[in-house]
């Protein structure tokens, strides 16, 4: 079950959420972050962290409103997290403005941690565990089941508070009832919801980012509301499980020997330091209580406000636990124990010959071109580049790569043009030219930026742009001393203080042009001629034409008159 993933957002190059992510469990799929379900502890983290708020979490809101239209028993089980992340004057008033919601009964759900308490002081007596770490907190569960498995035989084998105080309501009211677990973490939905060995204590979860809304649109506001008890005897110190150190304090609270040395570690790299500790067998006969969540529940990911200070969020829980004695438990028993087990996802890990195939796909040759910057979200070029073989990552996101290839892009665009390119400062000091203008100019690159642009140039036009920062585009010009005949374009670059000066060499075009001119010109000083010849030779055959018509006419006329004259004689 996917409880939390990112929609489609602009977070090309970004990869934040990778960044904080410690156990990878976040693919980059055409430049989109998705996370990978079988691989995540749902600790929130990449929620929290994602500059473009691209979070989507899988409410269960519109199912609890629909038990509630449906006129169903509802019962809210509260984390004592409440205590220090809702804004109230009384700790009443937050079971009041729930009941409001239409809820039948708050509970806390330290009433729950009562009964995990005790499991606890039992396997302390026992004394036949390496170590013992708590399972209260669900994400710790997934680090270690998926990532940590060698550890799952030193987990205690207890349900969560929220598991057991769910099944605890559901033997107090019966079993129609329905269960809403309401607090500060994400993970809790993937343990009651995705957690088919806890599954039927809890219907549904609610967040304290969710409630905080809900109770805004009805104008429901805490701190107008009565002061209510809870549906539960007190759980006295039980109601400090949410902050650094209270699973401890709860289980102190009773005289359980001194087998086990007690410890708390909060913060996900903390916890994984400790667990990698432990599988080298450097940790023996301790108590571990772990929080994923740095400064403990009260900080969660969606914990109302999850950024404020969790000192001030721990002193308001401290302030309101007021017996620090165990809580006597007179309700009815329910089952306690949960097995945990290996379900680390085996990926494939490329060989030494893969692994060098994809770093040399970047421009990573040597180890000394394996730069480690981390700007991917991966340690090291090797991890990244497993990444990407595991098809977790892309090739694109080694930046130092990205950027390098632009650069060689431009430099390539910039070498290949047969124009002359020069970057010319205010001291017509040559900052810049490219392969076609070292050419043409006969000298190297590092000899050109040591001189000026007048030793080669007339610098009038630079001068000009210089001085009045106002482009020339398309000017042609006879550049006589490189003997050539260009096309110049100057800009000016503001942040440099220079200009850009493009010469298209138009040199062959030009002289082909002149040539086309001369061939036409001479094409039409011959027709000219032609012309002239016809007029001569036609007025030449006028001429003759005139003299023979003449004579011919001579010559008919007196045929004619000795046939008419020879007609009268007879």
């Amino acid at each position: 079950m996917k409880v939390i993933d990112f929609r489609d957002a602009s977070c090309k190059h970004c990869y934040k959420c990778v960044r904080n992510c410690s156990v990878k469990a976040i693919s980059v799929r055409n430049a989109q972050a998705h996370i990978i379900t079988e691989q995540c502890i749902h600790c929130g983290r990449c929620l929290e962290v994602c500059p473009q708020n691209a979070k989507t979490f899988s409410s269960d809101m519109d199912k609890v409103k629909n038990y509630l239209r449906q006129g169903e028993k509802v019962v809210i089980s509260i984390a004592p997290s409440y205590l220090g992340v809702l804004e109230y004057k009384k700790p009443g008033q937050v079971v009041d403005a729930l009941l409001r919601l239409g809820f039948f009964e708050v509970r806390e759900t330290s009433e729950g941690a009562a009964y995990v308490t005790r499991e606890y002081q039992r396997l302390l007596s026992e004394g036949k565990m390496k170590n013992i770490i708590t399972t209260c907190c669900p994400s710790v569960n997934d680090l270690v089941e998926k990532y940590y498995p060698s550890l799952t035989s030193q987990m205690a084998p207890v349900v969560s508070p929220m598991i057991v105080h769910g099944r605890l309501i559901k033997k107090i009211y019966g079993s129609s009832v329905k269960v809403v677990f309401l607090g500060p973490c994400i993970a809790k939905k993937a343990e009651a919801i995705g957690d088919e060995r806890v599954e039927g204590a809890v219907d549904a979860i609610l967040t304290f980012d969710e409630i905080v809304p809900w109770l805004e649109r009805e104008g429901i506001h805490i701190q107008d509301c009565e002061e209510k008890e809870m549906g539960n005897p007190s759980p006295q110190v039980n109601r400090l499980y949410p902050v650094s150190g209270g699973i401890v304090k709860s289980v102190l609270a009773e005289a359980c020997g001194d087998t086990y040395r007690m410890l708390y570690v909060d913060g996900l790299e903390p916890c994984m330091e400790l667990f990698d500790s432990m599988e080298k067998d450097e940790i023996e006969g301790c108590f571990l209580e772990v929080n994923i969540c740095e400064g403990g529940c009260i900080k969660g990911p969606a914990s109302h406000n999850w950024n404020r200070s969790f000192v001030k969020g721990k002193l308001n829980v401290e302030r309101q636990v007021r017996g620090r004695e165990s809580a006597k438990l007179e309700t009815p028993e329910v089952a306690m124990e949960k097995a945990f087990s290996d379900r680390r996802i085996p990926e494939p890990v490329p060989t030494e010959e893969e692994l060098t195939a994809l770093l040399r796909a970047i421009g990573k040759y040597t180890r000394d071109d394996e730069l480690n910057c981390g700007a991917c979200g991966y340690p090291d070029c090797r991890a990244k580049a497993t990444a990407v073989f595991q098809k977790k990552a892309e090739l694109e996101m080694c930046l130092p790569y990205a950027v390098a290839q632009a650069e060689s892009m431009s430099n390539v665009v910039l070498d290949m043009t047969p124009n002359l390119n020069f970057i010319v400062d205010k001291d017509f000091r040559i900052k810049e030219c490219n392969k076609k203008a070292q050419e043409v100019l006969g000298i190297s690159r590092e000899e050109a930026l040591e001189r000026y642009i007048f030793e080669f140039l007339d610098e009038d036009d630079i001068a000009e742009v210089l001085r009045t920062r106002r482009p020339i585009h398309h000017k042609k010009t006879d550049l006589k001393p490189l003997g050539i005949i260009a096309v110049e374009t100057i800009v000016f670059i503001e942040a440099m203080e220079s200009v850009l000066v493009i010469y298209q060499d138009v040199t062959k075009e030009e002289q082909a042009k002149e040539q086309r001119f001369k061939l036409k010109m001479e094409t039409v000083e011959m027709a000219q001629e032609v012309i002239d010849k016809q007029m001569m030779v036609a007025q030449e055959i006028a001429g003759l034409l005139g003299e023979t018509t003449a004579e011919t006419k001579v010559t008919l006329t007196k045929l004619r008159d000795s046939i008419l004259f020879e007609e009268e004689g007879e």
